[in-house]
């Protein structure tokens, strides 16, 4: 077993946990994806210098040379016949030889909502900061955008839809739910969890949200809770763990730091109890993996702490860096 650390000064590998040994293996700058496919064999890594490979365990690494050089998101086709990497500024790239050559997917620019993309905090741009699929509808492909909404390709990238956003299905049924209604997703979207070929949570800047219908309505799922920027959610029998800042990075110093809540749910988000973990609430939780069927997640002060079989969160080691990202080979 090897894990591997994305962090804002590149990747991390350590083949221990608790992390006592983690050695830097790429020195790619910021790293906000580290990620492995059933289907492909290796790790990649996308980053701020390029999206990387690794096939022996993450030791050495190799550059896929996508046409831009800022990469955000990566994620492979079920049967491992293509590659899709998103970058910044928001474009979407795919591979049908194993990453050799590289074509763009042009139907993406074709959104209608594409000339609001941006933001000042970016460069006045946007970036595809998440990229999903299901094994049960292997066409599609799911994009989340900073700043710019959930788009869905049902065609393997041709063509997309915007599904950002539409009432949530409890209120279109005229039934009632904890969860607040929702007019749709936030557009400054973090990451998709793709829990279902239909079933998607968005972790956004102002919420947590939940779509049953491939985004074609959303609920949001963090109404009972007082923080609002969300990162990234993660799955593990049955259960939804969550992790929220109070706001955005640019807040998360002083004495208070990130004023962070780690959350967690057995009814699919319907309801979420609040947890105390190592280093919260000054330290806010942005990476989740699993190994052997115990979490383990990573804070924005790189320290990383795994769930025991008590449901009690610990001290799991430390990484030089902030972490953004989180697999296990």
């Amino acid at each position: 077993m090897t894990i591997l650390v994305g962090t804002r000064d590149g990747v991390y590998r350590t083949a221990t946990a608790p992390v006592e040994d983690a050695n830097q293996v790429l020195d790619s700058g910021d790293t906000p994806r580290v990620r492995t496919f059933p289907a492909v064999d290796g790790v990649f890594a996308a980053s701020e210098s390029g999206l990387y490979r690794s096939v022996d365990e993450g030791q050495t690494w190799g550059d896929l040379g996508i046409p831009r050089e800022e990469a955000y998101s990566v994620v492979a086709s079920t049967d491992g016949e293509r590659l899709y990497a998103g970058t910044h500024p928001a474009h979407l790239y795919v591979s049908t030889d194993d990453g050799d050559s590289w074509d763009e997917l042009e139907g993406f620019q074709d959104l209608p909502s594409r000339d609001q993309w941006h933001t000042p905090r970016h460069r006045n741009e946007a970036h595809i900061r998440s990229l999903g699929v299901h094994p049960n509808t292997p066409d599609r492909v799911v994009a989340g955008v900073e700043v710019g909404g959930v788009h869905v390709s049902d065609d393997q990238g041709d063509t997309w839809t915007e599904r950002r956003d539409g009432v949530s299905a409890s209120e279109a049924s005229g039934g009632s739910s904890r969860a607040e209604r929702s007019d749709g997703v936030h557009d400054d979207v973090h990451h998709v969890l793709i829990l279902g070929p239909d079933e998607y949570v968005a972790s956004t800047g102002d919420g947590l949200y939940r779509t049953r219908d491939s985004g074609q309505s959303w609920t949001r799922l963090d109404t009972d809770l007082d923080h609002r920027y969300f990162r990234e959610a993660f799955a593990l029998d049955g259960r939804l763990y969550a992790a929220a800042a109070r706001s955005s990075p640019g807040t998360w110093s002083g004495e208070n730091g990130a004023d962070a809540i780690l959350a967690e749910s057995t009814d699919s988000g319907e309801t979420f109890e609040t947890v105390s973990y190592p280093g919260g609430p000054e330290e806010v939780v942005l990476a989740w993996t699993a190994i052997d069927g115990t979490v383990l997640a990573g804070t924005n002060d790189g320290r990383l702490i795994n769930r025991d079989a008590n449901g009690m969160w610990t001290d799991a080691g430390q990484v030089p860096a902030g972490i953004r990202s989180l697999a296990v080979y």
